[in-house]
This record gives structure tokens, sequence and C-alpha cells, in this order.
């Protein structure tokens, strides 16, 4: 009986002994520097790094320096540094020891409904503010509830919200973060200092950019620099990411702007200009063949109904009353690739309409 017990005692030795080798190999390994995107790489630090938003800025700084601070509500365009401005202020207001006692961030891939704002997020607030840095620093009385992407909250997630934001004021301050303004509830806005990000000038973008490729080495046209901007839109997160999907693929040459037109997925002018083409000739089955080639090289219709848009708007071929006609129809277009509708019927719909407005008048 006791030869018995002790079979099983020695043969599990081996397996702990086999994982406390294996768990050595792997602290050993964690050592090395791990890759990180450049997208987190790059992401200011501190307040000072975050580039173009000036208003916010200021008033982060004055925090910073012993005033109090107010609930916040950031919204703009993605890309423009709302959650990393936000992060680095975090970081500076409570030290790396304290950041993650104080902050509690919450995003959309969280759950976020009634039950947590009144659970959760309400724990977290009543919890009193206590400790000091070890570096020295004064250390405010006050922790950060972060809610990113505050517009996919619902709107009960968001009533729920408003009692504790001032029950807790003594001790917790909000940031909400959202795209769009219109979908937080009025309650909610007027409680909350309001600072609107806007899209990253060309020149801001360009400077950056050219600060991680010199950083990192890369070689790059200023053409394609430029072209880079022109194609994020002023979203930094998006052309740093290029950027890097570009560098990748071209191993150390030089990235030029027909590398950057493959990354982005941006159809080339030539190509929409064939289509606008084939809408002139009035032939149908001339335009069904450019409509599958166009699908059948991968092109998106949402880029296309975007770039089509412009180069639309911005010709001097068209009447008013044709480019009118044609930009509603591309706003229905857009409607029905977001709804999940076929995108080649949606593109055959399109041109067909374009076909109309150019062909009627000849």
């Amino acid at each position: 009986m006791q030869a018995f017990l002790k079979g099983p005692a020695s043969i599990s030795t081996k397996p702990i002994a086999a994982k406390e080798k294996s768990a050595a190999g792997s602290s050993g390994e964690g050592k090395r520097t791990k890759p990180i995107p450049w997208v987190e790489k790059y992401r200011p630090k501190n307040v000072d790094e975050v580039a173009f938003q000036d208003e916010v800025v200021a008033v982060l700084k004055k925090s910073l320096e012993g005033a109090d601070l107010p609930n916040l509500l950031f919204y703009g365009p993605p890309g423009t540094g709302k959650t990393s401005t936000i992060l680095a202020a975090a970081r500076e207001l409570f030290g790396p020891d304290l950041f993650r006692q104080r902050v509690l961030e919450l995003n959309a891939s969280d759950e976020r409904g009634i039950q947590v704002i009144r659970e959760k997020v309400k724990a977290f607030a009543q919890l009193t503010a206590s400790g000091s840095r070890s570096d020295g620093k004064m250390c405010p009385p006050f922790k950060i509830v972060i809610l990113d992407e505050a517009d996919s909250m619902t709107s009960a997630a968001q009533a729920a919200l408003r009692r504790t934001m001032e029950k807790e004021s003594k001790t917790t301050r909000f940031c909400l973060i959202c795209n769009y303004i219109s979908r937080i509830i009025e309650p909610l806005t007027s409680r909350c200092s309001k600072f609107r990000f806007k899209p990253l000038s060309d020149s801001i973008q360009k400077q950056r950019l050219l600060d991680v490729s010199e950083k990192e080495h890369v070689k790059i046209s200023n053409e394609a620099v430029s072209y880079l901007v022109k194609v994020s839109e002023g979203d930094l997160r998006k052309a740093i990411t290029f950027l890097q999907s570009a560098t990748r693929l071209m191993g150390g040459k030089e990235i030029t702007e027909k590398i950057i037109t493959e990354i982005a997925g941006v159809i080339p002018k030539e190509t929409i200009d064939e289509l606008l083409l084939g809408c002139q000739s009035g032939s149908f089955e001339k335009l069904e063949t450019l409509a599958k080639n166009l699908i059948n090289e991968g092109f998106a219709v949402a880029q296309l109904v975007n770039q089509l848009h412009d180069t639309i708007v911005e010709s001097e071929d068209y009447s008013d009353k044709q480019k009118s006609a044609i930009v509603e129809k591309l706003a229905e277009v857009d409607k029905c690739l977001a709804d999940g509708a076929d995108e080649f019927l949606q593109l055959m719909s399109l041109c067909a309409l374009v076909m109309q407005q150019l062909t009627q008048n000849t």
C-alpha cells in the first residue's frame, strides 16, 4: 500500500521539475525586448508630446501643476490622440506605481451595460484614493475612470452614470471618449468639460512620420510621405500603421508612392478614370465587365465611393445638376454598404445612374 502511495508522488515530481525548468526558461526569454507595433511604441508618454491639441494640453497641464481636474469629454475623429492624451496625463499625475490602482479603463470591447456601471464603476468610484508617490511628488486625491468609445454605451447605462458622477465627485473624475458627441445624452455632456480633437494637420503628421522613419531607419521619399498623409485623412494611427506595413513589405528598400497605394487599398486614379469612361460610353455590357474586374481585383466599393465623390465634386466636366444626382446616389450606396448589401449590385446600381446622367444630354 505504501509503495502504491509513494509511486504517484515520485512520478509527480518529474513534471513539476520540468515545469520549473520551462518557467525559468520562459522568464529568461522574457528579458529580450519584445517587438511592439509602432503605434504603441511612439504613443505619447507625457502631455507635452501630444500633437496639435493645444486647448486640451493647456487644461491638463494646469491640473498637473496642482489645479483640480474637471470631468472630461473628449470627442473627435479616430487617430487624433484622445485615449493617448488622457493616459499620458494619468501617468504623469499618479506615476508608474499608483497608475494601476488609480485608473479604471473600460473600452467598447468590455461589457458596459447598466449592470456594469452600477456595480464595477460604482465600486471603483467609491474607493478612497490613498497612498503617496514613491518619487515624492504631489499626488491628487482622486481616481480616474476612462470610458473609451462611450458613444457605443446604451442610453440606460449612460443614465446610470449620471448619479455616480455627482455622488463620487470628491474621489473620482470621469473621462468619456467618443467619436460622435451627438450619441452622448445631454445630462452627461453638461456634467463634463468638452474638448474637440481636430484631425491632425498635414504638416504635423508629416513631421511625426519623418521622426518615426528616422528612428526606425526607414527610407521613404518625400512624395510618399505626402501621399501617406493624404491617404490617412488626419488619422495619425492609420498613417503610422501603413508606414510600418510598407517597411515590412519593402525589407529595407525605399518606400514609394506606389507601395503606399497598394498597402492602403487605395484605388488607382487610372482605374476610376476608366470606370467613368465606361459610364460615358453608354454600353451596359462594358460597364458590367469593368465592375466585375474591379470587384475581382479585390478593391473595396466603399473605398471607391469615397474616391469617386472627390473626383466628381472636384471635376469641371459635369454640371451641378449631374453632380447633385450622382452625389445623392453615392450617399445611398454608402448607407446600403454599411448595412451589409452586396457590393457588386450596389456598384452596378451606382454606375447605371452615373451612365444615365452622363449620356442623357449627349
